[in-house]
């Protein structure tokens, strides 16, 4: 009994190899064409994986840093010409900035949650 069903396995793997072997016969010129379309994809992916890893090391890291030297020279621009101006103190505060219906539920309740002492300055008493 052991041995008949060794052969019977035996027999059909045999019969699977053979199968296989069968049907994927033929060189290139037999080939069908799905399988020659994957071949063609794969040589393109291949192109093209090592064009964008070249872009990636060669174009990616100069573009980073002109894009980094022009944000620092604005952000540098930017603060100049605040220095120009008049301090916080004298600037005129119109009746529709810093409008306040109700205090705020945090901190001292008159300053939003991103206030920045710098650029922002609210006096209650000095309005025109």
């Amino acid at each position: 009994m052991f041995t008949q069903r060794v052969a019977q396995r035996l027999t059909a793997q045999f019969r699977a190899l053979a199968q296989r072997r069968f049907a994927s016969t033929g060189g290139p010129a037999n080939e069908i064409p799905f399988v020659r379309e994957r071949r063609h994809v794969r040589e393109h992916a291949v192109g093209s994986t090592e064009l964008w890893r070249k872009i990636s090391i060669f174009a990616v890291p100069p573009a980073l840093l002109l894009s980094g030297l022009n944000a620092y020279w604005l952000w540098n621009e930017h603060w100049e010409h605040w220095s120009h101006m008049p301090p916080l103190e004298e600037r005129v505060e119109y009746p529709y900035q810093n409008i306040r219906v109700r205090n705020f539920s945090f901190g001292d309740g008159d300053k939003t949650l991103f206030w920045n002492e710098k650029v922002n300055y609210h006096n209650k008493d000095k309005t025109t």
